[in-house]
C-alpha cells in the first residue's frame, strides 16, 4: 500500500502527539503507587478506553478477523460477547472485594488469602506467559499486519511497534498507558467501523452480504465443530472470561487504579459496552475480506489486512495506519507495564528486598520493561511457524496453562473461608499439569472443554485438601480504609443496559 504525503504526516502526527501527551500527563510519577497503579486516580471513561484498548489489538485484528473468515464465521464475537457478560458479573462481585483490599496485584491477593508460595507461583507464572504468550504474539501480528499492508518487513515492524510502546510505558507507567489508551482506544475503534462500511458498501449492502454468508452468520455452532463447539464455550469459555476479565493482572490493573468504586464499576461497564462494537468493527469485516478477496488469500489471518490493504483510499490510510499501529501499542504498553509491576511487587520486593526504596522500585520498573520488549521482539518472529495454528489460536490455546488453576484458586478461595493455604499452592500447580496432559493425550478435545475439565479436576483437588487439613480460622484480608464500598444507582442502570444489549444481540444472530 502506498502512502501519499498527506497519510505519513497523519500517521506521525498521532503517534507524536499520543506519546507526547502521554508522556506529558505521567511526568511526575515519583513512587510505585504512581507508576504501577497511576496514584489510584483513574476515572471510569479512562478507565473503560484502557481496557478496551489493552484488549483489543491485532490479535484480534488478525486472529479474530481471521477466524470470522474461516470455519467460524461470527461464532467467534462469542469471546468479546461473553467478555460483556463477564466483566459486568465482576463489577459487583470481584471488583469490590479487590479494591477494598487495596492491592497491586493479583499474586498479592494470593497471599493475603493463602499464603507466600501461592503468590509466588502465580507471579512467575504470570510474567512467563505475559512475555513469552502474550506479549510474543502482539509483537508478531502488529509486525505480520504492517509487513501485509504497508511492505515493511515482519523483523522491522516487530522492533518498531516494541519500541513506541516502550518509550512512552518506561517513561510513565500506568498513568501514561491509560492517556495513550483515551486516543488509541477511540481512533482502533473508528477505524474498524469504517472499515465495516466500507466493507459492506463493496459487499453490495447488508442484505445481499448476509445471503451470501448466511452459513458464517451464527453465534451457536453444533457439539462437533472443532473450532468453536457450543458445548466448549458454555462449559469452558466462562472459566476463561472469569480470568480474563477478573484476574487478568493486564486488565484488572486498571480497576485496581481506580479513583472511587464508582469508577471502577462504571469503567468496567463502559468497557462491556465498547465491547459490542467488535463484531461489526473487526469480525465482519473478517467475513467480508473473505467474501471480496478470499482467492488473494494464503492464511485466514491474512483477512483484515487484505480488505485494509484493498479497500482503503487514500487519505485514509495514513488514520488506518495509526489505528492498528496504535492497537497494537496499547496491548503491549498494558502487558509491559503489567508484567513489571508482577516482577517487581511480587518477585523482587516481596521475595529478593522488602525494604527497596522507592526509587529503586521505580527504576527496576522501568528496566524490567525494557528487558521485557527486548525479550518479546526476539521471540515474535518465530510465530511464523505454521504449527501455532494462527495467533489467536496460539494465544487462546497456550494460556490454558494458567486460566483453570488461577480460576480455581481465587474462587474456591472465597467461597470456601476454610480452604488452607496448600489448597491454594496445589490449584496453582495441579493447574498446567492437568491441562498439558489433556493436551498431550486428548487433543482431540475442543480446548475449551479441557480447560472446564482442569477446573473440575482441580477444584477436587482443592476440596479433598480442605477437608483433610481445613483451616481453623479464616485468614483476614486488608482493608483500604478510604473506600466508599456502595454501588451507586446508575452503575446498576449502565449494567442492565450492557445486558439488555448482548441479549438482542443474541437473538438476531442465534
Amino acid at each position: 500500500m502506498d502512502l501519499n504525503p498527506f497519510d505519513i504526516g497523519v500517521f506521525l502526527a498521532f503517534i507524536g502527539v499520543v506519546v507526547a501527551f502521554s508522556m506529558f500527563k505521567s511526568r511526575r510519577e515519583k513512587t510505585s503507587e504512581d507508576y504501577f497503579l497511576a496514584g489510584r486516580g483513574l476515572t471510569w471513561p479512562l478507565i473503560g478506553l484502557s481496557i478496551v484498548a489493552a484488549n483489543i489489538s491485532t490479535e484480534q485484528f488478525v486472529g479474530m478477523a481471521g477466524q470470522g473468515a474461516g470455519s467460524i464465521g461470527l461464532a467467534v464475537s462469542n469471546w468479546q460477547l461473553f467478555g460483556s457478560i463477564g466483566i459486568v458479573v465482576i463489577a459487583f462481585t470481584l471488583l469490590p472485594r479487590f479494591l477494598k483490599a487495596g492491592i497491586y496485584t493479583m499474586p498479592e491477593y494470593l497471599e493475603y488469602r493463602y499464603n507466600s508460595a501461592a503468590r509466588a507461583l502465580m507471579a512467575l507464572t504470570t510474567v512467563v506467559i505475559y512475555v513469552a504468550v502474550l506479549l510474543t504474539a502482539v509483537l508478531y501480528s502488529g509486525g505480520l499486519t504492517l509487513q501485509k499492508i504497508f511492505g515493511v518487513s515482519l523483523i522491522k515492524g516487530i522492533w518498531l511497534i516494541g519500541s513506541i510502546a516502550a518509550i512512552y510505558t518506561v517513561w510513565g507507567g500506568l498513568k501514561a498507558v491509560a492517556w495513550a489508551d483515551l486516543f488509541q482506544g477511540g481512533a482502533l475503534l473508528l477505524g474498524g467501523i469504517v472499515t465495516f462500511f466500507l466493507g459492506l458498501h463493496a459487499c453490495g449492502g447488508w442484505e445481499q452480504f448476509s445471503t451470501v454468508n448466511a452459513d458464517k452468520l451464527h453465534m451457536v455452532l453444533p457439539a462437533s465443530h472443532e473450532g468453536l463447539p457450543w458445548t466448549g464455550v458454555l462449559s469452558g469459555m466462562w472459566i476463561v472470561l472469569v480470568y480474563y476479565c477478573g484476574l487478568n493482572q493486564f486488565i484488572v490493573q486498571r480497576n485496581l487504579a481506580a479513583k472511587t468504586l464508582r469508577d471502577g464499576q462504571l469503567g468496567v461497564i463502559f468497557a462491556g459496552a465498547l465491547w459490542l462494537l467488535i463484531p461489526f468493527a473487526i469480525v465482519l469485516p473478517g467475513i467480508m475480506s473473505y467474501q471480496l478477496y478470499g482467492d488473494q488469500m494464503a492464511a485466514a489471518d491474512e483477512a483484515f489486512p487484505t480488505l485494509i490493504r484493498n479497500l482503503i483510499p487514500a487519505g485514509l490510510r495514513g488514520f488506518m495506519l495509526a489505528a492498528i499501529a496504535g492497537a497494537v501499542i496499547s496491548s503491549l504498553a498494558s502487558m509491559l507495564n503489567s508484567a513489571s509491576t508482577i516482577f517487581t511487587m511480587d518477585v523482587y520486593n516481596r521475595m529478593l528486598d522488602r525494604n527497596a526504596p522507592q526509587a529503586r522500585l521505580l527504576l527496576l520498573g522501568r528496566v524490567t520493561t525494557a528487558v521485557f520488549i527486548v525479550a518479546g521482539c526476539l521471540l515474535a518472529p518465530r510465530l511464523s511457524d505454521p504449527r501455532f495454528g494462527g495467533v489467536f489460536q496460539y494465544i487462546q490455546q497456550f494460556q490454558g496453562y494458567i486460566w483453570p488453576g488461577v480460576v480455581a484458586a481465587f474462587l474456591f478461595g472465597m467461597v470456601v473461608p476454610q480452604a488452607p493455604g496448600p489448597a491454594g499452592v496445589a490449584a496453582l500447580i495441579s493447574g498446567p499439569i492437568v491441562y498439558g496432559l489433556f493436551q498431550k493425550f486428548a487433543g482431540r478435545l475442543h480446548f475449551l472443554i479441557q480447560v472446564a475439565l482442569t477446573f473440575a479436576i482441580v477444584v477436587a483437588i482443592m476440596g479433598l485438601i480442605t477437608l483433610l487439613k481445613p483451616l481453623d480460622k479464616p485468614r483476614a484480608l486488608p482493608v483500604r480504609e478510604d473506600l466508599d464500598n456502595r454501588t451507586a444507582p446508575e452503575v446498576k442502570i449502565a449494567a442492565f443496559v450492557v445486558l439488555a444489549a448482548v441479549a438482542v444481540f443474541y437473538v438476531i444472530f442465534w
